[in-house]
């Protein structure tokens, strides 16, 4: 899905139809009406993305079909989003993680391999899906004590998007494992990450301390 490869690909008219609904006011809740009516459909989908534009890119995610999401094909997809802001790549990938990597046992499998992948976008994939199965509140997986090794370590010299994942897993762990709930937070002491940030009202920082302080205290009030 290089450039050349994306001037091969004819914009049929159902694309065409669809593009004209999607306008800089459309929604992500739009999105998903649309998507809703099409179902699946991986050649529109690819049609969609071929126009490198964010938010037909972010509908075509959810009509793709997951089973067709080789690593080649997602490594391709990968590049692509190279081409957007700093923000928009981001949400590509966690809008592509949400909506079709979880969905299939392959992807998941796949998706796990990532911890140590060349791309920051997919080793950003690999640690805020650590941090959505915490996030459940549900049995946490295995793997914490390997991930805060790795994350104390690591943590600083990653890739912000990486890094925002990361602290968003080490965030979660905090709130949800009480034996781990120190240790989360001094690595927010220690690498000060998100301290001075500020966030809009009724927001949680990301700043681990307070994070998982605000967060535990929300679930002991309830």
């Amino acid at each position: 899905m290089n450039e050349n490869k994306s001037t091969e690909i004819k914009i049929s008219s159902t694309a065409e139809n669809i593009l004209s609904q999607i306008t800089s006011n459309t929604k992500l809740g739009d999105l998903r009406k649309i998507a809703k009516d099409i179902k699946k459909d991986h050649e529109l989908a690819m049609e969609l993305w071929s126009t490198g534009e964010f938010l037909p890119r972010l509908l075509a995610i959810l009509i793709m079909d997951k089973k067709l999401l080789s690593p080649e094909v997602l490594n391709e997809l990968d590049q692509d989003m190279q081409t957007h802001t700093f923000d928009e790549r981001n949400n590509l990938m966690d809008w592509l993680m949400a909506n079709q990597l979880t969905k299939d046992k392959k992807t998941l499998v796949l998706m796990g391999s990532w911890q140590q992948s060349p791309s920051a976008l997919q080793r950003r994939a690999f640690w805020y899906y650590q941090g959505r199965l915490r996030w459940t509140g549900q049995t946490s997986p295995d793997n914490t004590a390997d991930l805060l090794a790795v994350m104390e370590a690591a943590i600083t010299q990653e890739e912000p998007e990486v890094q925002w994942a990361m602290n968003f897993t080490a965030g979660w762990i905090g709130v949800y494992d009480e034996k781990n709930r120190a240790r989360c937070i001094e690595l927010g002491e220690k690498t000060g990450l998100y301290k001075d940030e500020v966030v809009s009202k009724g927001c949680t920082p990301n700043y681990l301390p307070e994070f998982i302080t605000i967060e535990v205290n929300k679930r002991h009030n309830n």
